[in-house]
């Protein structure tokens, strides 16, 4: 977040209105600076200097923040409150939640922010969406919505969790509770469905919950335990009612074996496909990483199907140096 920029102080979190300490809590949201090589695969299309939060989980230094901020990062440094700088270590990125974990390489000295739930939190809650920066980096905000999300590169959460109004610095901010406890990740900004057939500017948030049951996977190996996911390279967005190649991974599964952008997606395997999570899931349960995907689809009114050789996607993504 720029040093001189702050949330409006209407609509920054009130200590006076939480029951919480939240000068204290908000000292466990650190900035995230990432630099990333240029030769990495994830360069061109999320830069190779990444900004954002991340959140003090443990008191030995585990850090969580949203993954795609620290995909392939060669350095990483957070920044506490007081300007207090230390490196960290990427402990490894789960694809299918979305979360990056990290190792600070130095002593903070700041208490760690105790992990909540989301199972009694309440469409209609009060949550604060905080950043790195202290209070002026702090938004309060209301849960409008917990539901299914499908996002185009080949990611779906069965319940993420929706906030309004908008924090413009979402990437790695902390989504907490009426009681100050971690309840999610900050990922996204979207136009949110808000009732009565309107949308708002808001935020959507990778639910907490999602981290026990991996987080010493995480912490160990660097991923969660099992097979992987196929992952085919395709960027796909729905399109008036339809399924459209909107993108492709550089060398990619899906552009090693043909498919094109612009393609409409008509089944996975033979099984019609309606949107994305449907695309996606069908895919996944094809089974794991090296499965051979059939897709059928419409090119230039022409049915054509091609048989897409799945991969791990971890492999195409440069290893952390050290673990």
């Amino acid at each position: 977040m720029p040093e001189d920029w702050s949330i409006p102080a209407t609509l920054q979190a009130k200590p006076e209105a939480l029951a919480f300490d939240l000068d204290r809590t908000l000292l466990s949201v650190l900035s995230l600076r990432a630099e990333i090589p240029d030769d990495a695969y994830t360069a061109a299309m999320l830069g190779t200097e990444r900004r954002g939060s991340a959140v003090l989980i443990d008191a030995s230094g585990l850090v969580l923040t949203i993954g795609y901020l620290v995909s392939e990062a060669e350095n990483v440094w957070l920044t506490s409150h007081d300007n207090k700088a230390v490196p960290a270590h990427v402990l490894g990125h789960d694809f299918d939640s979305g979360f990056g974990l990290l190792q600070t390489m130095g002593r903070l000295d700041l208490p760690p922010l105790a992990l909540g739930s989301t199972k009694g939190l309440g469409v209609g809650s009060q949550v604060t969406l905080a950043a790195g920066g202290g209070r002026p980096a702090a938004l309060q905000t209301r849960l409008i919505g917990k539901r299914e999300f499908a996002g185009y590169w080949e990611y779906v959460l069965d319940e993420a969790l929706y906030t309004a109004p908008a924090h413009p610095h979402w990437g790695g901010a902390a989504l907490l509770d009426e009681r100050g406890r971690l309840v999610g990740i900050g990922s996204l900004m979207i136009q949110a469905e808000a009732g009565d057939n309107k949308t708002a500017a808001g935020n959507m948030a990778v639910p907490i919950d999602l981290l026990p049951p991996i987080l010493d996977d995480l912490r160990r190996h660097g991923r969660r335990s099992g097979p992987s996911r196929p992952w085919l390279g395709i960027f796909a967005t729905e399109a008036s009612d339809r399924l459209v190649v909107a993108g492709l991974a550089p060398l990619g599964p899906a552009e090693e074996a043909g498919l094109e952008q612009g393609d409409m997606i008509l089944a996975v395997a033979g099984q019609p496909v309606s949107d994305l999570a449907d695309l996606w899931r069908t895919t996944w349960d094809l089974g794991e990483a090296g499965v051979e995907i059939p897709l059928t689809i419409q090119r230039d009114r022409e049915t054509i199907t091609l048989s897409i050789t799945s991969v791990d996607r971890d492999r195409s993504l440069k290893s952390p140096k050290l673990h």
